[in-house]
Order: C-alpha cells, then sequence, then structure tokens
C-alpha cells in the first residue's frame, strides 16, 4: 500500500479475538490496512466501523455492506456509533500517531523533510494550525509545549529564539523555523531534535493527548464483555498514557483501595507488551517504535 503500509497488522488485529459476527471499530483508518484484515475476519454478520477525520483517508474507503466510515475525531467514538444504533461493541483498534502518507505529502507540513507552510493539521477544518501555534503563543505557552510534548530541556530557550526571531517577520514555513533554530541543531543531533520540536507542536496542534484520554475513558462502557482493546502507540507520551489507564483505569494518581486493599479497575492487560520483529522494522522504518498493548474489559 502506498498510502500507508500498516504496523503490527497480523498482531494488532489477533489481540482483536474476532467474533465472526461481532462489531467491531478501527478508529484510525488511515490507508485502510488494519480495516481490510479486520473485514476478512468477519463473516456476513460482522460489521466494522472505522474513523478518520484526515479527507485524503477517504480516497481509501473500502466499497463493503458490513463497513461505515466515519469523518471525525475518534474523541467522539461514542456519540457517533450511538447514530447508528450501535452501544456496545466486541473490539477497537487504534494505531496511533501521523500516517506515512501524512508525512510523506510536504504541503501537510508533518515532516521536516520539507520545505513547507507550517499546517500539521490532521483535520482540515481545525482553526489551530503549527503557523498559528509557532506565530501566538506566548513565551511560556511555547515552552510549555516544547517540554511536555517534545521532552527538550531546552524548551525557555528554543521558545525565546522563537518569539525574538517571530518580532521581525513572521515564521511561516517548517525550513523558516528550522533556520530560526539552526543554532541548537548540531549535526550528529539535527534531525532528532528537529523531530522532538515538530513532534511537539503537532501534538498541540492535534490534541492528541486529550484525544487518547477521552477515548481510553470511553472503553469501559463501550467494549461488551470480553470485548477487546488493541493500541499501537509510537512514542513514550502516548504509551504511558496507555499502560497507566489498563493498569489503574487513572492518568495520574492511583486507584482507592476498599477496605480489604483491593482496587477496581474497569480494564484488565492481556498477555505482555508486543514490539515488532527486527524484519518487520527493516521493511518498514515507522514500526521501529510502536509498542502494541492489548486490554480486555475484566
Amino acid at each position: 500500500m502506498n498510502y500507508h503500509s500498516p504496523v503490527l497488522l497480523k498482531e494488532s488485529v489477533d489481540a482483536l479475538d474476532i467474533k465472526e459476527d461481532g462489531v467491531y471499530v478501527d478508529v484510525t483508518f488511515g490507508g485502510g490496512g488494519h480495516s481490510r484484515e479486520i473485514l476478512s475476519r468477519l463473516g456476513e454478520n460482522g460489521r466494522l466501523f472505522a474513523f478518520d477525520q484526515d479527507p485524503d483517508a477517504h480516497a481509501n474507503k473500502i466499497e463493503d455492506d458490513r463497513f461505515v466510515l466515519i469523518g471525525e475525531n475518534f474523541r467522539f467514538i461514542s456519540r457517533f456509533l450511538r447514530f447508528y444504533g450501535v452501544k456496545k461493541v466486541d473490539g477497537v483498534l487504534a494505531d496511533l500517531g501521523v500516517s506515512s502518507h501524512q508525512f510523506d505529502a510536504a504541503e501537510r507540513g508533518f515532516s521536516t523533510r520539507f520545505d513547507a507552510d507550517l499546517d500539521m493539521r490532521m483535520d482540515q477544518k481545525s482553526k489551530l494550525s503549527a503557523r498559528k501555534i509557532i506565530n501566538t503563543y506566548g513565551e511560556q505557552e511555547l515552552s510549555d509545549v516544547l517540554f511536555l510534548y517534545g521532552e527538550l530541556r531546552n524548551a525557555k530557550v528554543l521558545a525565546k529564539t522563537i518569539v525574538e526571531a517571530r518580532e521581525g517577520e513572521e515564521v511561516k514555513t517548517s525550513f523558516q523555523l528550522k533556520e530560526v533554530l539552526q543554532r541548537f541543531l548540531p549535526k550528529a543531533k539535527e534531525h532528532k531534535i528537529l523531530a522532538q520540536i515538530f513532534q511537539a507542536i503537532r501534538i498541540e496542534v492535534n490534541q492528541e493527548l486529550e484525544v487518547l484520554k477521552e477515548f481510553l475513558q470511553q472503553m469501559p462502557q463501550l467494549l461488551n464483555e470480553e470485548g477487546r482493546l488493541s493500541v499501537i502507540a509510537y512514542h513514550s507520551l502516548e504509551d504511558r498514557l496507555v499502560k497507566r489507564f489498563i493498569r489503574t483505569g487513572l492518568f495520574s494518581g492511583e486507584p482507592e483501595k476498599d477496605f480489604f486493599g483491593n482496587i477496581s479497575v474497569p480494564l484488565k492487560k492481556v498477555g505482555k507488551l508486543i514490539v515488532p520483529t527486527r524484519e518487520e522494522v527493516k521493511e518498514n522504518n515507522r514500526a521501529r517504535s510502536a509498542k502494541l498493548r492489548i486490554a480486555t474489559l475484566k
């Protein structure tokens, strides 16, 4: 598939433990690789709903009576499934992050490789773009974004440099931003640091961690008994949230214990953490940081 090579395809779909007549959701449709694999395992009475807010992904829509593609953010999963009369499902798959297509489409501004407008919006209807963040956020706000989402220790000085530069002229493109921060990009680490900066801005543009939290909080009510959740994460910020929610049902703090010292958590971990094989990473470089976690309703 040119659009996007699905990562951990077999493992993430195996994790759903598919019933032929079950109802499943692929919340990150993209190129449709995971959805096609799910459909291949469903019987004629099975149903699959998919979500993708990126209009580009809708060119990959699957013509199948059992399939519905919803052009919305998956933070609204329960609301839109109810519209189709669905209150409970047997499994949900999420392949988080940016698709290969979005990275490779220069005009989308996701990649450090191209000189493009600072956009980074997964939802093209959104009013918040990378350009808006870089040119309107205050120094402290910018610093927080770079520190929290890019895990950059020198976030304060990076933010100060950006704010000073934009006083002269608006920073409109990815290469302009790179030029502004050039002195903080030593040759040996340039790609890594830029990737962290772009990741931080992208997460803020798309509110990725808030979306993930809202999505996870809906799982206990949405999944049928023995329903499965299969989540692939690509960076530690996402993976930490997924791991913690499966373990405690919370994103911070610890769950309260009852009189007997027991805790009540809605989900239960299934199996161990799964990572791609060396062969898969060799074939698809994007797979190198992928982590698959599986849970079921307790």
